[in-house]
């Protein structure tokens, strides 16, 4: 594990998610839990509007950092600006191209993108195993920073290839890592969902939060289906909403926010936060539950027959 740098001078702490818009973010429920659970008493975390109009980029925000910073959490709109102003970095940003997560070096900034971990143990969470996904074609909406780290998720799960719903074409830095990922690459406009989701045992959407795209009652998904929203703010989302009329097993945002924020907190601290523990507290804060494993889903997963797509 990294091993943060911390001055011998201070004794505050410091930490932060930073985005536009961040007052709907859930991540300074789950550090502060952590830092509790863990005797933490001198680090401090909070949210901070960065990125959007009239507020300072994240190149300008962390430049006025002082001493006392020892970690941020980033979010959208400012992952990739992160990648780019980090001195060294994990292997999962050189394959995105984005990071989520910065700590503090004695050289400068370390950049990783615990989004990739996140994905991969909610999907574990509901689906069990190493690689439940084996052999099986993804549908993802979306093709940005997010989508990148879910390309790279869903490869480590087994995942054979990758439908990319988009609006126009796909990011081509998204098509490449796809490719590079030895994972087949199809495309597929998002306005005609309805009409080949079905084909699709597994779909995740990291469309940003509130994107609503008329779906109404429309399509079907097949049975046992399981469908991931990355996004939890104004829960359930317009696509969790479908997707549930339709009978699938809906994993919010929420599950995947859980186990990247564990990840960070063991990054920025050096100690491995209690999951459960943090798990509870946003649960409590967010009013959104964890989904229980459904053997039908499992089933339909494990099952040897590919999709029809």
């Amino acid at each position: 594990m990294l091993t943060p740098q911390f001055g011998e001078e201070r004794s505050l702490r410091r930490a932060a998610v930073i985005g536009s818009p961040i007052g709907h973010s859930a991540s300074p429920v789950l550090h502060r839990a952590a830092y509790a659970a863990l005797g933490l008493t001198e680090w401090r975390y909070d949210a901070i509007a960065v990125g959007g109009a009239g507020e300072p980029s994240v190149e300008e925000f962390v430049s006025g950092l002082g001493p006392q910073w020892v970690g941020l959490s980033v979010t959208m709109p400012g992952k990739e600006a992160a990648a780019v102003l980090a001195n060294s970095c994990s292997a999962g940003v050189t394959l995105t191209g984005a990071a989520n997560t910065l700590i503090r070096h004695v050289d400068g900034w370390y950049a990783d993108n615990t989004d990739i971990v996140g994905l991969v143990e909610a999907v574990r969470s509901v689906l069990g195993g190493e690689r439940p996904l084996q052999g099986r074609d993804v549908l993802l909406l979306g093709s940005g920073a997010t989508a990148r780290a879910a390309c790279v998720a869903v490869s480590r799960l087994g995942a054979e290839g990758v439908c990319l719903a988009v609006r126009g074409r796909a990011r081509a830095q998204t098509v490449e890592l796809v490719e590079r990922l030895g994972l087949s690459c199809h495309q597929r406009s998002v306005s005609d969902l309805t009409t080949y989701a079905v084909d699709f045992p597994v779909m995740i959407s990291t469309l940003p939060t509130g994107t609503d795209l008329g779906l109404g009652t429309q399509g079907a998904l097949a049975p046992g289906s399981v469908v991931m929203d990355v996004g939890y703010g104004h829960w359930p989302t317009p696509v969790a909403r479908w997707a549930g009329s339709h009978g699938a097993l809906v994993v919010p945002g929420t599950e995947m926010l859980l186990h990247q924020a564990v990840e960070q907190v063991a990054l920025m601290t050096g100690m491995r936060p209690p999951t459960g523990v943090m798990r509870s507290a946003l649960e409590s804060a967010t009013g959104v539950s964890s989904p229980q494993s459904q053997s039908v889903a499992v089933d339909l997963i494990h099952d040897d027959r590919g999709p029809t797509a």
